[in-house]
């Protein structure tokens, strides 16, 4: 097995403000610890124009049919698949269009499976697996920047003509070489030497809301800020999306529950015969011209 040098790892470095971290009392302890974590928006900051080049990159391809495709380990692998998961209840993205893919298996999500992220086959596999093509977008995801498992990922991606974007807490690392776009947030030495689910963690789980959020917001499922395609699988998202159709329209609740009601619970189509007085048939046929935007449909209708 490679060595592994440490020392060159920004997240393996000892930080010099937590040093006593165990003879802290627990309020500063604490303290010191939400200090740290303010570094991780800062961070974030600092790489957005080239989280704006992956959001539109991954947005156009998506329009075509691609996929949006997380691949990690460990703790990016458990943030790839959180973030891929609420995409379908909460922009009502078709079921495999997003997808977090961690080193393992799912088993991986509650026990770590060992040797899996140091096995670049089993990240080339795992791609292989999903039958990626030049049309998908693959998200290699990994704290050190270093992953064998991510950069096998990567490279059967490239082989493949999908979009490869690497987000990693690292600067100049092997998966930002491997990537087309590089997303580098460094978060510097963590709290706890080495627990990259601190700060690393936050970070990533920023960029990742970023990336998801952005793309579907280019795509048309969100109007303003609100949810428009919200999946209503509860009562309280039933709720919500009743409330986000009588905030987007001016109208009472229980106008919006009744305009729900006839337009096959879709919000968009909702707000479209709200607001602009048709029926369901010509606000879906509407929106459905405009490609989804709500936006644009009460511009043609009004």
């Amino acid at each position: 097995m490679t060595k592994i040098d440490l020392d060159r790892i920004p997240t393996e470095q000892r930080n010099p403000r937590t040093l006593e971290l165990d003879a802290m009392p627990t309020l500063d302890l604490l303290t010191v610890m939400n200090d740290e974590d303010r570094a991780c928006a800062l961070a974030v900051q600092q790489a957005l124009p080239q989280i704006a080049n992956a959001v539109d990159a991954i947005a156009a391809r998506m329009k075509q049919g691609g996929r949006l495709l997380y691949f990690g380990a460990g703790t990016s692998g458990r943030l790839g698949v959180l973030d891929a998961v609420e995409c379908e209840p909460t922009f009502s993205s078709k079921p495999g269009e997003v997808v977090g893919v961690i080193a393992g298996g799912l088993g991986a999500m509650m026990r770590a499976v060992e040797g899996a992220e140091d096995d670049v086959g089993l990240g080339k596999k795992d791609v292989q697996e999903l039958a990626v093509t030049a049309r998908d977008c693959v998200v290699g995801i990994a704290a050190s920047g270093r992953t064998p498992y991510v950069l096998g990922a990567l490279d059967e991606a490239k082989a493949r003509g999908a979009l490869r974007i690497a987000v990693a807490c690292a600067k100049g690392s092997a998966i930002a070489a491997a990537a087309e776009i590089a997303i580098e947030v460094v978060t510097g030495p963590e709290v706890l030497t080495g627990s990259t689910r601190l700060k690393a963690g936050t970070a990533t789980k920023l960029v990742l809301n970023m990336l998801s959020t952005g793309a579907f917001v280019r795509r048309n499922k969100v109007y303003g800020n609100l949810m428009v395609d919200v999946q209503a699988t509860n009562l309280k998202l039933v709720e919500r999306m009743v409330r986000i159709v009588a905030t987007a329209t001016g109208k009472p609740h229980e106008d919006a529950r009744l305009a729900l009601a006839n337009c096959g619970n879709e919000a968009k189509t909702a707000i479209v015969a709200l607001r602009c007085g048709v029926d369901a048939a010509v606000a879906r046929e509407r929106i459905a011209q405009c490609d989804g935007s709500v936006r644009e449909a009460l511009e043609r209708l009004s």
